[in-house]
């Protein structure tokens, strides 16, 4: 029997073709490249395990590759800030905008970094445990949300907040901001959890009821032991490289080094803050559409920083709509662009939104799925239509603010839900190209991504494509 779509091609199909002799294999970028995994040789991510992202290699790879000199480049999903810093070793002035406060700290103990007194830091990690010592009151610092609650030992939570007191009557700032970065960094170590995908992953000898089959992390490591640990790596990394040459691996053809701009917020606000054609280039890589809820990864983290329950409400909420406890943000943002007197390009990038056909098909499968109870969760179709739709904002916003010429390099995995593949590659390019740019590349990786255990059990072991998006504005 002949099947429907061998006669009449999906919307997605279509997009395919229409982009097909853009697609090349790209075996130069393999996945340890596209993701944090080559890092590992730099001193910082020997630190802090940071694994959403990309490398500092594929950033100086397309910036070296397709720009001649060095000009303003810009991450609007800016992480631990691996564009900044990679472009500011090449002599770049690198601007970042983040809105996790995680990767805000992580990029502002980078900069701390290249101002440190080395040897000052040192003299105080010879003796703070001495100091320690003699703190019999403290202020309590951690307050936990209820997704932490018990999460360290009560020694360990005694010994973090004496820490931490102390921390706060440093003098130096640079040096106050390494000291609590050092046990930023253990906190995993000394918990009783460890980060288990989206979630928080707790150990039989939590105090918490747990259910189903116990697990044990392994050996928990005591406070003094994990910070002190750290302390000395980082301190004997410093004092063995020039201060501000630490991650230095390419030359800089004694280009000036730039201060990175590090821009605490929604890109989704303060991209239109920017004024028309100001950047040179672009590298990002946005939150994928996979449920990933970066506000329960990083729970300690943010406990840590001193953010209570409705404070990290409000950023799970604040955060592009990839999970599916994101509501819609399509009112705020009309009225955002109201009130800054840009309503013709709010309604004009609803309409580049309603216009794609594969966008509209992918909605409308996925509703149906919905209906069929096909779907693990039924606010999977709100969250990938307001993915996609936040994305559009985005994408505008890039295209106006980069200059003629500029280039775009996004990297992004497609999704399957419940069987059909969403061809995030396709969809985003189309955006693109109505809002200016040229689709130059889509660079696939060799390797794709498997999916889901569940997902193989019911349609079969398939990969997505990982990509990386090469635009230029005409």
């Amino acid at each position: 029997m002949v099947k429907i779509a061998e006669i009449f091609p999906s919307e997605r199909d279509l997009l395919y073709e229409r982009y097909a002799d853009r697609f090349e294999t790209a075996y130069n970028l393999s996945r340890k490249v596209v993701s944090f995994q080559a890092n590992k040789e730099e001193p910082f991510y020997r630190w802090f395990k940071y694994k959403e992202g990309f490398s500092s290699t594929l950033v100086k790879y397309f910036m070296t590759e397709y720009a001649p000199k060095p000009g303003r480049v810009l991450d609007p999903f800016a992480g631990a800030g691996t564009t900044l810093f990679a472009g500011q070793e090449i002599g770049w002035d690198a601007y970042g905008i983040e809105l996790l406060p995680v990767g805000a700290f992580v990029m502002q103990t980078r900069e701390a970094i290249n101002n440190v007194d080395t040897h000052k830091l040192k003299k105080i990690v010879d003796n703070i445990w001495i100091s320690l010592a003699e703190i019999d009151t403290y202020d309590n610092h951690i307050n936990h949300i209820s997704i932490t609650k018990d999460a360290f030992p009560d020694e360990t939570e005694i010994q973090l907040n004496k820490y931490l007191s102390y921390c706060l009557k440093v003098k130096d700032k640079n040096i106050q901001t390494l000291l609590r970065f050092a046990a930023f960094t253990v906190l995993e170590e000394i918990s009783y959890t460890r980060k288990d995908g989206q979630y928080l992953r707790w150990d039989y000898r939590s105090k918490r009821d747990l259910s189903g089959k116990p697990f044990d992390k392994g050996r928990i490591l005591s406070f003094e032991e994990a910070v002190k640990s750290k302390l000395v790596h980082i301190s004997n990394d410093l004092l063995h490289n020039k201060a501000g040459t630490l991650f230095e691996q390419f030359e800089t053809n004694n280009h000036p080094k730039h201060p990175v701009n590090i821009i605490v917020g929604s890109c989704l606000e303060k991209l239109p803050e920017f004024e028309d054609n100001f950047f040179d280039f672009i590298i990002t890589s946005p939150p994928y559409c996979n449920r990933y809820d970066y506000t329960r990864t990083y729970a300690l983290e943010l406990v840590y920083l001193g953010y209570g329950h409705d404070e990290v409400r409000n950023l799970r909420q604040s955060m592009l709509s990839c999970t599916v406890e994101n509501k819609e943000k399509i009112v705020d943002l009309n009225h955002f662009y109201t009130s800054i007197g840009k309503s013709d390009t709010f309604n004009n990038v609803i309409n580049v939104y309603n216009n794609s056909n594969a966008m509209t098909e992918v909605n409308f499968i996925l509703d149906d799925l919905n209906k069929l109870e096909k779907l693990n969760n039924n606010n999977i179709p709100r969250m990938v239509k307001n993915y996609f739709l936040e994305l559009c904002f985005v994408i505008y916003e890039m295209a106006r603010i980069i200059k003629r010429g500029g280039y775009c390099v996004m990297v992004n995995d497609n999704v399957r839900y419940g069987g059909e593949e969403i061809p995030v590659d396709l969809i985003l390019s189309e955006f693109a190209e109505n809002f200016g740019f040229d689709i130059n590349k889509i660079f696939v990786l060799p390797k794709g991504k498997g999916n889901s255990s569940q997902q193989m059990g019911n349609y079969g072991r398939t990969e997505v494509r990982k990509c990386v998006y090469l635009w230029q504005k005409k």
